[in-house]
């Protein structure tokens, strides 16, 4: 990758190290979420529940997309992105519950702030990689992304062989602590490097311009299919549940508990970069990857079962999740004009946290309930409706090229 200046490559390596930290800290935590739920009594609607977490996280998006949308100076844009990474301390504060309902407003706390980092991180993103194609750039940051989203439940997993069950789960929250001084400091040389983003200079220099920019059609279809792909993608949460009581019933190891998780994330790193390279080739077809992916994650988990259903199911989710946050935040850049990138951003990322939240309770009541069948099939419907709004957008070789 050639960046057009070295400013631009020191802000992209600082922002994708800042995601690397912050992976280790909260996909380490939700690598046992629901587990660490389970060992607080909590009942499994609970797990379930974790996915309100998600509707929260994106709705945030939303309030961080309009404010980034209305920054008079990029010193919004970076209190907006502090704030974000900085409320990851609740993770390590997590090993001090002493309820299952205190544990779940702190995993509450630190999915508020993802949401509000993530529409001005990602609208700096595009910016920085904007001449050595999206889908590439994009896709080298879900790498960074993807490796501390490997090391978070590794160290989780350490920690459980290390010190077992129950003591084993406090130890790995508390290390927390480590990551979230690095991601400070990677945040402090991503703000010195890029304090100013394009799209201030845009909205202040062309504030008309910038009322008259709208979001397309195609921008609504993809929306729709996002949605649809998310409501059915089964929330993690709920497959923690489930791993939680294979080990009660002896099926798999407690060490095992935040493996499958580790094996996605490991899957999703290996995809993120090719995936990125393939939406740059051949565009908005690629999307169709996720739903067809995502399909056959119940059935591997709830029918084949067993351990070898476990991890099967563990990388068809990894699959998924790497179209997803690949190909899916570099077409919102394409999609949306710079004037209106930030307010994109966030209500993409609000439609699809609201679906994954529905989707991740409606799992967890039809478990609860002992509706396996039921998952299936509702998982199963979801992703053919999502996959039948991909298939409408454009066919192009490439993203549609929006005025700028």
């Amino acid at each position: 990758m050639k960046f057009a200046s070295r400013r631009l490559l020191q802000t992209f390596i600082a922002l994708s190290l800042l995601s690397l930290f912050a992976d280790i800290i909260y996909e380490g935590a939700r690598s046992i979420g629901g587990a660490y739920l389970n060992l607080l009594a909590a009942p499994a609607m609970a797990a379930g529940i974790l996915g309100f977490g998600e509707l929260l996280s994106y709705l945030m998006r939303l309030v961080g997309g309009v404010a980034a949308q209305k920054a008079p100076s990029g010193k919004v844009y970076w209190i907006l992105i502090g704030f974000g990474y900085g409320v990851n301390l609740v993770i390590p504060l997590l090993a001090l519950a002493g309820s299952w309902e205190i544990a779940l407003i702190l995993f509450f706390l630190e999915r508020i702030g993802k949401g509000i980092r993530a529409p001005p991180r990602d609208v700096i993103l595009s910016e920085v990689t904007e001449g050595v194609g999206r889908g590439k750039g994009f896709g080298l940051h879900e790498l960074f992304d993807q490796i501390g989203a490997i090391a978070g439940p590794l160290a989780i997993s350490l920690a459980l062989f290390l010190r077992g069950y129950p003591e084993g789960y406090r130890l790995a929250l508390w290390i927390m602590w480590i990551p979230w001084i690095l991601s400070m400091i990677m945040l402090a040389a991503a703000l010195r490097a890029y304090p100013e983003p394009k799209a201030v200079i845009a909205a202040r220099e062309g504030a008309e311009k910038a009322r008259e920019a709208k979001l397309g059609r195609g921008f609504w279809i993809f929306l729709a299919g996002s949605t649809l792909g998310m409501l059915g993608f089964l929330y993690w949460g709920v497959i923690s549940y489930y791993i939680f009581d294979l080990v009660k019933a002896g099926a798999v190891l407690a060490g095992e508990t935040s493996l499958p998780y580790l094996v996605a994330m490991g899957v999703d790193a290996a995809i993120a970069l090719p995936a990125g390279l393939l939406y740059d080739r051949i565009g908005f077809r690629a999307m169709a990857a996720a739903p067809i992916f995502a399909i056959p994650i119940a059935p591997m988990l709830l029918l084949v079962g067993g351990r070898g259903g476990l991890y099967a199911s563990a990388i068809l989710w990894g699959l998924t999740m790497g179209v997803f946050e690949t190909i899916m935040r570099a077409a919102v850049a394409d999609l949306a004009p710079i004037e209106k990138r930030g307010l994109a951003y966030g209500i993409y990322y609000s439609g699809v946290g609201l679906s994954w939240a529905a989707g991740g309770t409606i799992a967890g009541y039809l478990y609860q309930h002992g509706l396996t069948s039921g998952i299936i099939g509702f998982c199963t419907v979801v992703e053919i409706a999502a996959l039948a709004a991909f298939i409408l957008l454009p066919s192009r070789a490439k993203p549609l090229t929006i005025r700028k």
